[in-house]
Order: structure tokens, then sequence, then C-alpha cells
């Protein structure tokens, strides 16, 4: 099945697409650990059109989606210099998310993702990719060691009114899998 799966880089004309994926996947991986009432906050403001559009036309952020045959079934977005959410270092490559639809998970539509990440990472020479992780995630959290991150820092991420704690890690590219 994965040598179906397609990585497209994306622009303005996915723009709703990208809200679909955004927000189907962040509710399927988020609603069970939080209030109805912040995650329809969060969904509302992080996936608004005008906020997607910002990210999309910014030259510093990259998405991608992961389509079988017609369907999105995941999407990545990438972000560097001072696009990156918490750090800004020109040496680095932030993985601000990597979502892929619950129906396909285990079936390395991530990883694939994750690769496109790492490949870009490469290309740009960066010394480090990094990432937050919120702490009740230990799906995600279990898939980025696997794939030779580390803990490095903590910061929090707020949803609706609540302030919820990220893992920071991060990924030397010395050390990144060949």
């Amino acid at each position: 099945m994965t040598d179906a799966i397609e990585i497209t880089k994306i622009g303005l004309t996915e723009l709703e697409q990208l809200q679909d994926i955004g927000r189907q996947t962040f509710f399927e991986t988020f609603a069970g650990g939080n209030t109805a009432e912040n995650m329809q906050a969060y969904m509302e403001e992080g996936f608004s059109a005008d906020k997607l559009t910002a990210e999309l036309m910014n030259p510093s952020s990259e998405f991608y989606f992961a389509i079988l045959g017609r369907q999105v079934v995941g999407y990545l977005k990438l972000n560097s210099g001072q696009a990156q959410t918490e750090l800004t270092d020109d040496e680095a490559l932030e993985i601000e998310r990597i979502y892929v639809l619950k129906e396909f998970h285990g079936k390395k539509v991530g990883q694939i993702l994750f690769d496109t990440a790492l490949d870009r990472a490469r290309q740009a020479k960066v010394a480090y990719l990094w990432l937050g992780v919120w702490e009740e995630n230990p799906r995600a959290i279990s898939f980025y060691r696997k794939n030779g991150f580390v803990a490095f820092g903590k910061h929090i991420f707020t949803l609706g009114d609540d302030a919820q704690t990220d893992i920071m890690m991060k990924l030397e590219m010395s050390a990144a899998p060949a």
C-alpha cells in the first residue's frame, strides 16, 4: 500500500482540502483528551481560511499532502527561519505537523511524511530537525523516538483555555537514519 502513497507539495489552490484534513485529523487525535469547547475554539482559529492562507503564503513554510488514490490521507507542515514556532534557528527545520487519518494509522503514511521532512532537511543542509509533541500523545512520542528524536525541553501549547505541555524533541542530522 505504501507504494501507492504520493507526496505532493501544496499551495493555496488546496486550501479547502487542507482545512478538511487538518480539522479531521486534529479532532481524531485530540478530541478524546480535551473538552468540546476547547476543541471547537482551536479548530475555528487554527484552521481558519485566513490563518491557513497566511501559512500557505509564507515562503518559510511548506505543506505536503499524502495522497492515496484520490484521497488525502495525511499531511505535513515544515517551517524554517522565522516561521518556526518556538526556536528560530536558521540551522534547524521544524516539523510543525504530521497528521494522518486514523484509519491509516499503522500503514506507514506517517513514516513516509517523516521521510519527506528528512529529505527536505538534507536538501536545506540544516543541523537538526525539531518538533513539539503533546506529553499526552504516547503514540507520537514513540514514533519520534523510533526515528531518533530525543527530548531537549518543554513548552506550553494553549488549546482553548487549557495550557498543555509539549515535549520539544530534536534529531541531529548527523544522527539521522540514512
